[in-house]
């Protein structure tokens, strides 16, 4: 059996290719020029310029491409197949003996090599762009560094213990690796009761590979009738919390890697916090690749029937009748899962299922 590529794979997957790039380019573009009109509301807010407007939307430019990718891959394969179908084209490949299902496939594995590489832009690119983008607009905001602008103001919960701090920093340390260091911080600990059992202040507290480290510490202890106060220069804080998670808190969770929110739903059901929001988000990056194949699969039996007649307007309205009625199952099961509280991957792997029934009985339909 021969694995490598036949011809009318490369020409299938050339035409599919090219008009999904071009509707991809269209919707993303049209987002970009939005998202800058946006901005306009907030220029000359401290030190907001046009400048910072313009490098903040860039910078979420691949975010947006990972979402509109899904779109344009259905809106395009149906151009591109339906222009085919007009152009006699697939009637041709069929009279050499080649099925539906075969051509199916080829561009299936057109779009899955384009999935591929959006699945690496969502974990490593988007993630980190989407991070500069914040850290620019907030930065300008206020004054601040990128790094203290980020951690300014952060309020997190240990088990029984509440950390604030009043900015921070992360730091490259020589060789590999990072330190992150907070100051003015505050831990309250809270007694079973809900008392405030101790309030601790740090000028500065570190992680690194050691673990966390208070530096100058004062710590006031509250007893029933009366109070203590102890100093230290330096101690070690016992505490799980992840520096990792810590930075999570400070994104939205679609502008987060799957590794992160992985992070945050450990850290939150760790302390008795609702995860649910990240769990969503998480489900969803992992039956990506599936939607786009399902929701494009269930698209391709068009390609042999209807769109041999109709011009472009006929399959943009097919195309966008698919995306919108795939989204809007998916944001169906989404909403019941968080609402009736049950497994988030049962709520994700529903919509493709449903879209590749539909194309197993678009294939009967049109092959009888």
């Amino acid at each position: 059996m021969k694995l490598l590529p036949m011809r009318f794979d490369l020409y299938l997957g050339r035409a599919v290719f090219s008009t999904v790039l071009i509707t991809w380019a269209v919707l993303v573009g049209l987002d970009v020029v939005m998202a800058f009109s946006g901005e306009f509301k907030d220029v000359g807010k401290g030190g907001y310029t046009l400048g910072h407007a313009a490098a903040g939307v860039l910078y979420t430019v691949p975010r947006r491409a990972y979402t509109f990718f899904p779109t344009a891959a259905v809106i395009g394969a149906l151009m591109g197949l339906g222009q085919m179908a007009a152009t006699s084209e697939l009637t041709a490949l069929r009279a050499l003996g080649l099925s539906r299902k075969r051509l199916s496939a080829s561009v299936a594995i057109a779009l899955s090599l384009m999935t591929a590489v959006m699945v690496v832009n969502g974990e490593t690119l988007a993630p980190w762009a989407q991070q500069r983008s914040d850290s620019i607009k907030a930065s300008a905001k206020s004054g601040q560094s990128l790094a203290s602008s980020r951690y300014s103001g952060v309020w997190v919960r240990e088990g029984d213990t509440f950390l604030s701090a009043g900015s921070g920093d992360e730091q490259l340390l020589p060789g590999a690796g990072t330190r992150l260091v907070l100051n003015d911080v505050r831990l309250y600990k809270i007694a079973e009761d809900g008392k405030i059992a101790s309030l601790t202040h740090a000028e500065s507290v570190v992680h690194d590979a050691s673990g966390w480290t208070l530096n100058k510490v004062r710590r006031d202890t509250f007893n029933e009738r009366s109070a203590t106060r102890t100093t230290a220069e330096s101690e070690k804080w016992d505490s799980q919390l992840d520096a990792g998670a810590l930075a999570t808190g400070f994104s939205k969770p679609r502008n987060l890697a799957a590794r992160d929110l992985r992070t945050s739903i450990e850290y939150r059901k760790r302390n008795g916090l609702d995860a649910r929001d990240y769990e969503d988000i998480y489900w969803s990056r992992w039956f990506y690749p599936l939607n786009v194949l399902a929701l494009c699969l269930a698209a391709v039996p068009f390609a042999f029937g209807s769109l041999r007649s109709g011009g472009m307007g006929k399959r943009l309205f097919l195309g966008i009748l698919f995306a919108l009625g795939f989204w809007l199952l998916q944001l169906f099961f989404g909403r019941m899962a968080g609402a009736l509280k049950f497994d988030y991957r049962i709520a994700y792997a529903l919509p493709p299922i449903v879209m590749l029934v539909v194309s197993g009985m678009l294939f009967r339909r049109k092959s009888g």
